[in-house]
């Protein structure tokens, strides 16, 4: 039997989600808490790898496993052996031919931005800071030359182990609340810290250092030392991967729009 479940955890305490040898990831405590509850090894497959410090409303895994539990029981018990900081939201019987990462048509993101002359308190690690005021304006103009099919080489990290740097960019939605700042990115998937050397690059030009049009002089390059610094894993959050509907799973979890 295969089940699908989808968890929320704040990234804040772990090295990322792939297991390690330290055994201090996601990945560990989850298939520490799934070994305890069902007395017997579990492995599990994510929708989307998330790099140390970057926190997840909806990752999806999957695993085969034996033992016959309600939904609600997998869930519950799961629960049950996991840390405050990470939570099974749901569970659910998946066909066979389920895969969490191969049966994702997208993976969407957010970076939540706090715009204040003082560094967060409260929010730390689960808010990126600028001290510089943002120009909304000049982020949308510089995100209208990512969008579509693109070798984003300049915005891949040294160590991405990805067969391509082309990814098709579906959207970038920018928004403000407050003093919070959100950026939702969504694509058919993305490559080592991409996310985190686009938001350099935003912010730079957010902050009136370069011009939106330098967006694309960056990203013609295909070059890494092209683009700006790789921005802090404070504030990104993995909303969860895009699944054809024919798999009858949850598309996101309440946290989802909670965010500032």
């Amino acid at each position: 039997m295969r089940i699908a479940l989808g968890l929320s955890y704040l990234g804040t305490a772990y090295q990322g989600w792939q297991s390690q040898p330290s055994g201090c990831t996601v990945q560990d405590r989850l298939e520490d808490a799934l070994a305890r509850f069902t007395t017997t090894p579990v492995t599990t497959l994510c929708a989307g790898r998330t790099d140390a410090g970057v926190h997840g409303l909806m990752q999806v895994v999957h695993f085969d496993t034996e033992l016959a539990r309600e939904p609600f029981s997998w869930v519950r018990g799961t629960n049950r052996f996991l840390p405050a900081d990470i939570a099974v939201q749901w569970a659910q019987p998946v066909p066979d031919d389920f895969h969490a990462r191969a049966s994702a048509l997208a993976r969407r993101y957010a970076y939540v931005v706090l715009e204040s002359p003082v560094r967060p308190s409260v929010e730390a690690g689960r808010v990126g800071w600028t001290f510089r005021p943002l120009d909304g304006e000049a982020m949308r103009a510089a995100v209208r030359h990512l969008i579509g099919q693109h070798d984003f080489t300049s915005f891949r990290a040294s160590a991405c182990q990805a067969l391509s740097p082309v990814k098709q960019l579906r959207r970038i939605d920018i928004i403000r609340k407050g003093a919070y700042w959100r950026f939702d990115f969504e694509a058919d998937a993305f490559l080592h810290h991409m996310i985190r050397n686009l938001m350099g690059c935003l912010l730079q030009v957010g902050q009136g250092l370069q011009p939106p049009d330098w967006m694309a002089e960056v990203l013609a390059a295909r070059d890494r030392d092209a683009a700006a610094p790789t921005f802090a894993p404070d504030g990104l959050y993995f909303l969860g991967p895009v699944y054809d509907p024919r798999w009858g799973l949850p598309e996101r979890t309440a946290a989802y729009d909670g965010l500032p």
